[in-house]
C-alpha cells in the first residue's frame, strides 16, 4: 500500500511571485518549456518580463511582444478565489510530484479541492465516452480497489469511463482534470460530479486560464496532465485513434505504466485497447494487476528528487553575435532537429545555442516538439 502521508516538499512562492509567475506563462509565445528556459536564464519571472521584448526582437520579432499585465493576473487570482480555487507552482510543496518530473511540465496550475490528493500516488483510468455497461463497471471496479489500496484517481470528467471511475472513488480520492478553465467544465451533463469531487476528497486541476472554454486542441494538453500526473494508466474500452490512445502514448514517452483490458474483437470500442495489448501493455483483468505492477513504484521519494525554484540571478551570458546566429537559423529548416545536433553541427557553443533558441521562440519563429527537439516555424 503506497503511503498516503506522502512528505511534501518544496518552497512556497510569495504573492509577488506568484502574479510575475502568471504574467509570464499568459504573455505571448510563454509555453512551459520556454517558461523554464526564461527563469534559469533571467533568474526570475521578474527579471524574465523586464527581459520579454528585448529576447523577442533580437530573436527577430516584427511587432512587440504581448505581455500580460499585472492587473490581469490579478484579476485571474481573484477569479480562483471566488471560486474556492488557488494557483501552485511546480515548485510548491502541493504541486503533484509525478507531473513535476514530465518534459515541460506547466509551470502553474489551477486546482480547487481537496490538496492533500494533489501529493498522493495516483492511477489514471481513462476509456471510451460510448462506454458499454459492463466497460463502466469495470473501470468502477478497478478505481474502488486502487482507491481502498491508496491511490488517488485521475481522469479527465468525460462521460463513460471517466465518469465511472471518478464516481466510484469519491470517497478515497479523485483528480479531474479539466480541459478548460475550472470554471468551464466539459461536458456540461458532469458539472454536478465536478461538485462532487471538489466538495470530497476529490481534486480539480487545469492549466487552463479561468474563463477557458474547452476546444478540440485542448484535450490533448489535458490527457498530458493525466499522464503526468498518474504512476501507470489503465484503458478500458478505447476505439481506434481515439483520445484514449494519446493519453496511453504520452504515458509511455513519459516512462510510466500502461495497462489494458482486453475485449471482444467485434467491439469497435475495444479496438484500440487490444491494439495497446499487441504493443506490450499489461493485460489487466483486475485491479490485482495494477496494484501488482506498480507497488515497487509508488514510494513518492521516487519523484521527489527535484524542486524547482527561482534561481535569483540571471545568466552573465552576453547576447549571441550575428554570426552565430545566422549559423543557427541556417541549420534550422522545418523538420525537427535534436538541439544537441544543432551544437555539433555548427559548433556554436552550447549556452549560446540555447540562448538563440529562446529568442527565436519568443519571436514565434521556433517549434519545439516532445525529447527536446525543435523546428524552424514556417512563414505565414
Amino acid at each position: 500500500m503506497p503511503d498516503s502521508s506522502a512528505r511534501r516538499i518544496g518552497i512556497a512562492l510569495t504573492e509577488r511571485q506568484k502574479i510575475a509567475w502568471l504574467r509570464l506563462i499568459r504573455s505571448d509565445n510563454v509555453g512551459p518549456a520556454t517558461f523554464r528556459d526564461l527563469i534559469n536564464h533571467c533568474g526570475s519571472a521578474e527579471n524574465a518580463l523586464a527581459m520579454l521584448p528585448e529576447l523577442s526582437a533580437r530573436g527577430g520579432s516584427t511587432r512587440a511582444i504581448r505581455i500580460a499585465s499585472a492587473s490581469e493576473a490579478e484579476r485571474e487570482l481573484e477569479i480562483a478565489r471566488r471560486h474556492g480555487a488557488q494557483f501552485i507552482g511546480i515548485g510548491e510543496p502541493d504541486y503533484p510530484p509525478a507531473l513535476r518530473q514530465i518534459e515541460a511540465a506547466p509551470p502553474l496550475i489551477a486546482v480547487k479541492g481537496d490538496l492533500s490528493t494533489a501529493t498522493r500516488p495516483s492511477v489514471g483510468i481513462v476509456g471510451s465516452r460510448n462506454a458499454s455497461i459492463a466497460g463502466a463497471k469495470f473501470a468502477a471496479a478497478i478505481a474502488r480497489d486502487c482507491g481502498r489500496a491508496g491511490y488517488a484517481i485521475t481522469s479527465g470528467l468525460a462521460r463513460g469511463i471517466d465518469a465511472a471511475a471518478h464516481r466510484a472513488s469519491l470517497d478515497t480520492g479523485t483528480v479531474a482534470v479539466l480541459a478548460g478553465g475550472l470554471d468551464r467544465p466539459y461536458p456540461p451533463e458532469n458539472f454536478s460530479l465536478l461538485d462532487e469531487i471538489t466538495a470530497g476528497s476529490g481534486l480539480a486541476v487545469s492549466e487552463m486560464p479561468f474563463g477557458w472554454e474547452p476546444r478540440a486542441r485542448d484535450f490533448p494538453r489535458r490527457n498530458r496532465l493525466i499522464s503526468g500526473i498518474s504512476l501507470g494508466l489503465v484503458v478500458v474500452e478505447a476505439a481506434e485513434r481515439s483520445g484514449s490512445l494519446i493519453t496511453a502514448r504520452l504515458a509511455a514517452d513519459f516512462g510510466r505504466l500502461v495497462f489494458a483490458v482486453p475485449g471482444s474483437p467485434l467491439d469497435p470500442r475495444c479496438h484500440g485497447t487490444n491494439g495497446l495489448l499487441k504493443q506490450g501493455a499489461i493485460v489487466t483483468t483486475g485491479a490485482s494487476d495494477v496494484l501488482d505492477a506498480l507497488a515497487p513504484l509508488s514510494d513518492l521519494d521516487t519523484f521527489q528528487n527535484t524542486v524547482i525554484e527561482e534561481p535569483g540571478r540571471g545568466s552573465t551570458l552576453l547576447p549571441p553575435d550575428d554570426d552565430d546566429r545566422t549559423r543557427i537559423i541556417s541549420a534550422l529548416s522545418p523538420t525537427p532537429v535534436d538541439i544537441d545536433d544543432i551544437i555539433r553541427h555548427t559548433g556554436v557553443a552550447a549556452a549560446s545555442v540555447y540562448l538563440i533558441l529562446l529568442e527565436l521562440d519568443l519571436a514565434g519563429r521556433l517549434h519545439r516538439h516532445p525529447g527536446g527537439m525543435v523546428s524552424l516555424a514556417m512563414e505565414d
